[in-house]
């Protein structure tokens, strides 16, 4: 049988879940493809008990839950409003903000909302992702501190963060994305980030930066340039044009969507831009893959997210 597809239209997806019935038969579906299988009797019969989050085999008696490895787990919002806000967040071109989804969803708590948004965020990256392949152009930024142009101050996007960024070369677009949050900008912890993010065989693009000036180990093609070099050989385009690209348009949409972030939770915004960007073509298919059914780790739990920024949510919920 297989997976059941995803809505890819606001008015299928107000067709297929209409309540919490359709909401838990599509993860029973989305569980079970090809029909009930107990985990531990293989029995193929089940009994709904309760809501129907929780299922017990008629066989052995074995309890499994529907939600139990997903973002859902153990949640005391309704489905429903997850189902919605798994939607809005993949199909929203620019995201959504959790005072936006607080009012659309008419949630009467902001943090449940700011809550919803992390758990969301934490089911974008998959463990076991592939490298980026081919000519892939790397560069650092900073995210925060001074800007070019601004008069005095500071960036309130979010306290200052070096953020290392490799984009693929796709012709003249771009192909993949990786972003991560580093503690400096030596050739030590460069190195150490392409190797973790770049297939070895690669062609790396770097700028002059003396960080660069060791090559990555085991067998990349490290082809360093720098803009000052290219304009005495009489070329004044940018070079890699890409990961600028990239870079811009992550500053562009943290401050359009979040206006502000924590520099705890900075990491994850990262990973949700890089999400939306490998997927700006086919939005629609993160659906499940946010909702957690899709993922191989575990959920993560309000205990986790506020342990990673310990004043965030009283500082900064966005």
């Amino acid at each position: 049988m297989g997976k059941p597809d995803f809505p890819h239209s606001i008015l299928e997806f107000q067709a297929r879940f209409v309540d919490v019935r359709a909401c838990l038969d599509y993860l029973f579906a989305c569980r079970w493809p090809d029909g009930f299988a107990c985990p531990r009797c293989h029995g193929t019969a089940v009994w709904p008990l309760a809501t129907r989050r929780t299922g017990e085999c008629t066989t052995c008696h074995h309890q499994t839950s529907l939600t139990a490895g997903t973002v859902l787990h153990k949640t005391h919002t309704p489905l429903l409003q997850w189902f919605w806000a798994a939607y809005l967040m993949s199909t929203a071109t620019p995201g959504i903000s959790a005072l936006q989804l607080q009012r659309q969803l008419g949630l009467g708590r902001y943090e449940t909302a700011w809550t919803m948004l992390h758990k969301l965020r934490r089911a974008m990256v998959a463990p076991g992702r592939s490298l980026l392949t081919g000519e892939v152009e790397v560069d650092e930024c900073e995210v925060g501190g001074p800007e070019a142009g601004r008069k005095g101050g500071r960036s309130n996007i979010a306290a200052a963060a070096k953020v290392a960024v490799a984009v693929e070369v796709r012709g003249k677009g771009s192909g993949r994305v990786r972003m991560q949050i580093i503690h400096d900008a030596s050739a030590e912890t460069l190195e150490a980030f392409v190797m973790a993010n770049v297939a070895t065989g690669s062609v790396v693009h770097t700028d002059g930066w003396m960080g660069y000036a060791r090559p990555p180990k085991k067998g990349y093609d490290h082809r360093p340039r720098s803009q000052r070099a290219a304009k005495r050989e009489g070329n004044p385009e940018p070079i890699m044009p890409r990961v600028h690209r990239a870079i811009s348009n992550f500053k562009s949409w943290l401050r359009g969507t979040h206006r502000s972030v924590s520099a705890e939770h900075l990491q994850v915004y990262l990973d949700e831009f890089t999400f939306r960007y490998n997927r700006r073509a086919s939005p629609m298919v993160s659906f499940q893959r946010l909702l957690g059914l899709e993922s191989h780790h575990e959920p993560t739990t309000l205990r986790q997210i506020i342990s990673e920024g310990p004043s965030a949510a009283k500082r900064n919920l966005n």
